[in-house]
């Protein structure tokens, strides 16, 4: 009777499946997520050891909820690192990359978004074959961002020599120690120079995403957004410096 039930229970638990098809792997659960809707704009978000929670999280946010508004070009949301191990932010939160740039084929990424990191401002800046990432990935990208301290990424990757930026506050001395051959304006939440938009990051890498879809959606989308999120969005109040 006892092997009966067995049995039973075995072709119940087979019914439920699709035939041919067996239990998904968790790699296939993962490549399930990379699944990118055509026609939107893919947004990369490099993430490594020590990348801060809100300089990541804040505009993730406000892009990925663009897929919620109707008659735009919304953005495919992703992370990208040098492997595919787990990434723990600098808080302790684990993210698992969805991919890897070092083997991965990578989609075309229209924005780039480089949060801030724990060791952006030494070890970071030693690592030749992120920079090159970021680097190649500038050519293609319509847009490039940064938050607080990846500005010094893109610095050091050599994409802000003609251009004015900014970064986190209490570390403009050292950007401009660091890097004096660079146009650095500071008391600003952001700047927007060509493709580069830097942040001061913090709370306002909320704003500077928002900026992000206000040039590309308009005041009303951008708003939209904002209201999602409980902030309230009007550019003509945050201090910001745009070149072109």
């Amino acid at each position: 009777m006892k092997s009966m039930l067995l049995i039973f229970i075995s072709l119940s638990i087979l019914s439920c499946r699709e035939p041919g098809k067996t239990s998904p792997s968790e790699n296939d659960k993962t490549q399930s997520k990379n699944i990118l809707v055509p026609g939107r704009y893919n947004v990369a978000f490099l993430i490594m050891e020590g990348t801060y929670n809100t300089e990541f999280t804040a505009p993730y946010d406000i892009f990925q909820h663009t897929q919620f508004r109707e008659n735009i070009k919304a953005m495919n949301t992703f992370t990208v690192a040098n492997s595919r191990e787990a990434v723990t932010t600098f808080e302790g939160v684990r993210i698992l990359p969805d991919f890897d740039y070092t083997r991965d084929s990578l989609p075309p990424i229209d924005i780039l978004v480089v949060p801030s990191a724990e060791h952006h401002l030494d070890t970071d800046l030693q690592d030749t074959t992120m920079l090159q990432f970021v680097r190649q990935t500038s050519i293609q990208a319509r847009y490039v961002t940064s938050h607080c301290d990846g500005a010094f990424i893109l610095a050091k990757a050599g994409l802000l020599n003609d251009m004015v930026s900014t970064t986190f506050p209490t570390d403009i001395d050292l950007y401009r120690e660091m890097f004096p051959h660079l146009q650095v304006k500071d008391s600003v939440w952001f700047v927007h120079d060509g493709k580069f938009i830097t942040s001061a990051g913090g709370a306002k890498s909320f704003e500077a995403a928002l900026y992000l879809c206000e040039v590309l959606y308009g005041e009303e989308i951008a708003k939209s957004l904002a209201k999602g999120l409980v902030i309230d969005w009007d550019l003509t109040q945050v201090p910001h410096f745009i070149v072109r």
